[in-house]
């Protein structure tokens, strides 16, 4: 915790000053564009579209894990950390990142990776092309393989802590990852204020931790957005109070006196489709209107779904044709190139 709790609204300069506070490497490429959109919004019929470019903070091809990073590698080396250790889907972006990350830093990254579908081409792509490419070291687990990845990573970690080297698990300290989300919603504020355009409403992919800083960076200062999330996997059963309790312990974490509940969390999986990393119609129509008509990429797995659920809401007339919407390009377009089969089928 950084200050003593505190009731929200607090400013937005209060809120940079207590974020100011905590340790932080610099990774990403910040402060990332918000860039009109106006060939798209006029595609689908209004209303005005923002692009929050996350997928341009420059680490690997960048992307939204990129931010998080930040403040996560801070505390592993401020715990004396030597190596890293993630998990996660063989396209994962925030394993690429990772990689990328340790490979700026000096820090070896093992990455312990599952693979959910039989492929028969054997020639690594996308994501996992370019982890290997960074020297992580790369443990993989087959889509039939009964073992628990989180139990690999473990064993992993006492095997490394046994030959004297001191492991930081990634998948730690999530209130960090909704920091750097808070972050961002400061960013948006300021380049809303800069353009003199009030935006009713933010749309992102998310499941977790990118939802959960915004929402708190909204509730933190009295802004009336609403944050509208579309995850890319089908929901837990407690998804939504996952969201909100990881909003409250990053909120007392900045010492905000504040909490949610599941009610105030506004997160769909309408558009997941058959299952995570599974591209959907709905999201590849996304990703070829977008880039014929802004020259902006969107990747199969994430970006794209949160981008299906935008334009669906649109044509649904959910968002009015004179609003203001951001979208939050959380990146991840490496995997597109592991994806060329269904984009072009």
């Amino acid at each position: 915790m950084v200050a003593a709790l505190s009731a929200p609204p607090v400013t937005p300069a209060v809120l940079r000053e207590r974020i100011a506070q905590l340790p932080r490497v610099s990774l990403a490429q910040l402060p990332t564009p918000l860039d009109e959109a106006p060939r798209f919004s006029a595609a689908l019929g209004g209303p005005r579209i923002l692009i929050k470019r996350e997928d341009l903070t420059g680490l690997a091809f960048g992307g939204n894990k990129s931010r998080m990073l930040e403040f996560r590698i801070a505390n592993a080396l401020r715990e004396g950390a030597d190596c890293i250790i993630n998990g996660a889907a063989v396209q994962s972006n925030d394993c690429r990142q990772t990689a990328a990350a340790g490979a700026k830093l000096g820090l070896k990254v093992y990455l312990v990776l599952k693979e959910r579908r039989n492929r028969s081409d054997p020639h690594p792509q996308g994501n996992f092309l370019l982890d290997k490419l960074l020297g992580a070291e790369v443990i993989t687990i087959g889509p039939d393989e009964a073992v628990s990845q989180q139990q690999v990573m473990t064993d992993l970690a006492e095997r490394l802590r046994s030959e004297g080297h001191r492991p930081y698990l990634s998948l730690q300290d999530l209130h960090l990852w909704a920091v750097g989300y808070v972050d961002c919603f400061l960013e948006i504020q300021e380049q809303l204020a800069a353009m003199g355009v009030p935006a009713g409403y933010i749309y992102l992919t998310s499941g977790l931790m990118s939802q959960a800083g915004l929402v708190l960076g909204a509730r933190a200062t009295g802004s009336s957005m609403r944050i509208l999330g579309i995850c890319p996997s089908h929901h837990q059963p407690d998804s939504r109070e996952r969201i909100a309790s990881l909003a409250t312990e990053a909120g007392h974490f900045l010492g905000l006196d504040i909490s949610f509940s599941a009610g105030d969390v506004d997160n769909t999986d309408a558009y997941v489709g058959d299952a995570y990393g599974k591209p959907t119609p709905a999201g590849i129509e996304a990703i070829k209107l977008l880039a014929r008509t802004e020259a902006i990429l969107l990747d199969p797995v994430y970006s794209s779904k949160g981008m299906s659920g935008l334009m669906d809401h649109i044509r649904q007339g959910r968002i009015g044709k004179n609003e203001t919407v951001v979208f939050v390009h959380t990146g991840g377009n490496p995997a597109l190139f592991a994806y060329n089969q269904e984009l072009m089928s």
